[in-house]
């Protein structure tokens, strides 16, 4: 979040539980298999299990994967009815692993609480636990080693992100810690990495180190973009879809199911929208100056 909040968006403006479910259900109707919960943060909702709930009935009529991305901090208590309600994959933001930095850098105290939810979602058996680390250099890039040895005994995928521009994120490129750097740094402390196969839409390129029960991950916006095969679709907390993280062309979902548009308008409406999704991004300098919402209010 920008150092200086975001305002708050009115509850008439937010999608309803009922709308969220509603959206979830046309779009596995068109084949999506999978859907991710993000935020702001999504255990703040006071029916989040609820939402899962329904969602997770889902897999019954082509649904295959049903993730949430948390910053952890009201995450424990909540994961063992999420995970009874279908929840199968956990994305945790954790930018250091040192408590001071992480007060500093989040500009609150939960660093314990983050690792708690980490560790309760290994003791669950949640099959796929990840952990997002955007990497910026001067800040935590002294950490990623630490990262990595993270994974040497537990089994989670630690992602590390290249630093993209948002608004309110005060982007500088000279913070920006490229993957060749990252991968290079990382091979000269522990060895060659082995490459794990990707599947044909993944945004990460995933590697393992021998012996070691965890993955780490690359998610390369900005130095090697994935556009080309990305197929992702965001709709944002208050209904609007953005069929790219870094467009800034947006259309009202929310709007048209409030006027009464019928289910067939609506996917006319979504197919006009992925028609229009380009082939790649504008480039990090191009990016940098274009005005986007802030993540926090996108959701990643």
């Amino acid at each position: 979040m920008p150092e200086e909040g975001v305002p708050l968006t009115p509850n008439a403006q937010l999608l309803t539980k009922e709308e969220i479910l509603h959206l979830a259900r046309l779009f596995v109707e068109q084949g999506v298999t999978k859907i991710r919960l993000t935020g702001g943060e999504p255990t703040v909702r006071s029916d989040i299990v609820e939402l899962v709930q329904g969602i997770g009935k889902l897999k019954t009529r082509g649904l295959e994967s049903l993730a949430m991305t948390s910053n952890g901090i009201a995450l424990k208590r909540k994961l063992p009815a999420l995970y009874e309600a279908g929840l199968d994959t956990i994305n945790l933001s954790l930018d250091t692993l040192n408590p001071h930095l992480f007060e500093i850098m989040t500009r609150r105290k939960g660093f314990d609480k983050v690792i708690g939810s980490i560790d309760e979602a290994i003791r669950l058996g949640i099959p796929h636990v990840k952990i997002n680390t955007v990497v910026m250099r001067g800040i935590n890039d002294q950490e990623v080693l630490d990262f990595v040895s993270y994974t040497k005994d537990r089994p989670v995928n630690v992602r590390f992100i290249e630093y993209m521009p948002f608004d309110g994120n005060r982007w500088d490129k000279n913070k920006l810690v490229p993957y060749a750097e990252l991968k290079g740094n990382i091979e000269s402390k522990f060895g060659r990495l082995v490459k794990v196969r990707d599947g044909p839409n993944d945004t990460t390129k995933h590697y393992q180190l021998p012996g070691y029960k965890g993955r780490i991950g690359f998610i390369t916006s900005m130095t090697d973009h994935f556009c080309s095969t990305c197929n992702r679709l965001r709709i944002t907390a208050d209904g609007s879809i953005k069929v790219c993280l870094f467009g800034n062309t947006e259309v009202s979902l929310r709007d048209l199911m409030r006027e009464g548009k019928t289910n067939e308008e609506l996917v006319q409406v979504i197919s006009t929208a992925v028609k229009k999704k380009k082939r790649q991004h504008a480039g990090m300098f191009e990016l940098a100056s274009r005005k986007n919402r802030p993540m926090i209010l996108i959701g990643g």
